[in-house]
């Protein structure tokens, strides 16, 4: 007998993933080790940046009282009392028209106030002569001014990326302390399967969707442990699954998790005890898109279909194992865009259309990225968003506007709000 699947709404969906969610440990990795980590603590800055006041460009460092009254006719004159290069301090205070040569991000001397920058003076024997007065803190960068001692810069939950490696040196954070990372177990069913270097043989296709998910894991930074293919046979599928659970902290399958004949995952599912989150969602592609937990592990039964497989992914195991290394913006971003081109299809489901979006005269605009049904693999290649059209629409119009959700972005949303 065919099971009856009651498809939920996707943000329900999304909703039961996130919610059994259980945070892994932490760890503390050096700073080179640590890009594409989640911050388990925040940056707290450890000194004032910059530490001392400091001058922004190469010029003059001049008290600006003395450069009172200066003007194209009454030019005042300076004399240069010696140099200071970044990372040198002036032995003696700038006296009254006295200024000393400073170079970008050299501390300013004792007494100046002011910095002139060389393309606004006039050299002369013993110094130059400037053309307009100055006030006092022109052209300086105070200490403190991009952060003071103690301030949190960044909280915990946050993706380290290369700006945030350049914070962590700047503060002195040889290591950090960050989330530990899961260990996904990719395993690909159906006996139809070939591998990628085998030659195509009558009713066979190669495994398309294992190189794209470990692709899409090790984008996030999430290690993994390929079992390869399964053939469809309940034991010898479910041997490999057990075993895969026991050596990872979660499991992404592909294909079998429909109601056909040799669709076992709902059966192994069953007799591993796990519990089935659901096995249905109202979208398209991937509404037989199957999440379900075994403890504290989650297991992600994707679609065999590419794009299907595809989305599911990034729907739903994306924002749990972000979530699991404590992400706090586990989500895909999203924006609002233009349709650049009709798209007629009613849409009794929710659905995720791979798309191109660009930014052009009118604005953000995005299309379709060509063929887009569930078995669809060259338009995930194109692509670089979903464009989500909601479910019991009859169609949408050139020009209209869609939410799009982003593929490949370094930051993600902290809301689920499509």
């Amino acid at each position: 007998m065919v099971e009856i699947r009651k498809p939920i709404p996707v943000a329900e969906a999304v909703a039961q993933v996130i919610g059994h969610v259980q945070r892994l440990g932490t760890e503390s990795i050096s700073l080179e080790q640590s890009m594409g980590r989640i911050l388990a603590e925040p940056i707290v800055a450890r000194h004032n940046v910059p530490p001392f006041d400091r001058s922004p460009y190469d010029g003059f460092a001049i008290r600006a009282i003395d450069s009172k009254g200066a003007s194209g006719d009454n030019r005042v004159p300076f004399k240069v009392i010696g140099e200071i290069g970044a990372g040198y301090v002036g032995g003696l205070p700038v006296g009254p028209h006295e200024a000393y040569r400073i170079m970008t991000g050299a501390q300013i001397p004792e007494s100046a106030d002011a910095v002139v920058m060389f393309e606004q003076t006039v050299e002369t024997e013993e110094g130059f002569t400037i053309r307009k007065p100055f006030e006092t803190g022109d052209n300086i960068s105070y200490a403190g001014e991009d952060a003071s001692k103690g301030e949190m810069l960044i909280p915990s939950g946050t993706l380290i990326h290369a700006g945030t490696i350049a914070l962590l040196a700047t503060f002195g954070y040889a290591d950090a302390v960050v989330y530990r990372q899961p260990v996904v177990g990719v395993l690909s069913t159906g006996t139809e399967l070939l591998d990628v270097s085998d030659d195509l043989v009558p009713g066979k296709i190669r495994n398309s969707n294992g190189p794209m998910v470990k692709a899409q894991l090790k984008r996030l930074g999430v290690p993994y442990k390929s079992y390869g293919t399964s053939s469809d046979d309940l034991d010898a599928c479910t041997e490999v699954i057990e075993r895969a659970l026991q050596e990872t902290d979660a499991l992404i399958t592909t294909g079998g998790v429909s109601v056909g004949d040799f669709d076992h995952l709902p059966a192994i599912y069953e007799r591993l005890g796990a519990k089935v989150l659901f096995n249905k969602v109202a979208m398209r592609p991937g509404s037989v898109t199957t999440v379900a937990v075994l403890g504290d592990k989650f297991l992600f039964g994707l679609s065999g279909n590419p794009s299907a497989c595809f989305t599911g992914f990034e729907l739903f195991a994306r924002p749990a194992l972000l979530s699991l290394m404590g992400c706090t913006a586990p989500y895909l971003p999203y924006l609002k865009a233009k349709l650049a081109e009709d798209f007629t299809k009613p849409n009794p489901f929710t659905r995720f259309i791979r798309a191109v979006w660009q930014m052009t005269g009118n604005g953000v605009t995005a299309a379709p990225a060509g063929f887009n049904k569930s078995n669809a693999v060259s338009s995930i290649a194109r692509g670089n968003c979903l464009i989500v059209l909601p479910s019991g629409t009859r169609g949408y119009s050139t020009g209209d506007e869609v939410d799009l959700l982003l593929i490949g972005a370094e930051q993600g949303a902290e809301d689920w709000v499509l």
